[in-house]
């Protein structure tokens, strides 16, 4: 589940609140254990994001970097060829990023 949360740090463009909430809510379903919480954890778990979701805002506000910002696109294309040799059978379709040309 966590594999799944993106570097968000020096990238361009830089990474929105939508972004930055996806990996709070992943990083909370990894610490809980919930895909979806129950009615009566359901306040807590919400909350659990938010926190991280502001932590998170924080964080990546401080951090200082004298590296040039990665290209998000440059970024996913590594990433698609590393999944591709990684998986050489596996069918690559839109829906896991490859391309079907």
């Amino acid at each position: 589940m966590c594999r799944n949360i993106k570097t968000l740090h020096n990238i361009k463009p830089p990474a929105t609140d939508e972004e930055i909430r996806a990996s709070s809510l992943q990083f909370v379903r990894k610490l809980s254990g919930f895909t979806k919480p129950s009615r009566a954890n359901e306040v807590a778990f919400n909350r659990g994001v938010d926190q991280v979701a502001q932590a998170a805002h924080e964080l990546l506000r401080s951090l200082v970097t004298n590296a040039p910002a990665r290209d998000r696109k440059v970024e996913g294309l590594k990433a698609r060829s590393r999944t591709a040799k990684r998986f050489p059978s596996s069918e690559m379709t839109p829906a896991t990023g490859g391309d079907l040309t």
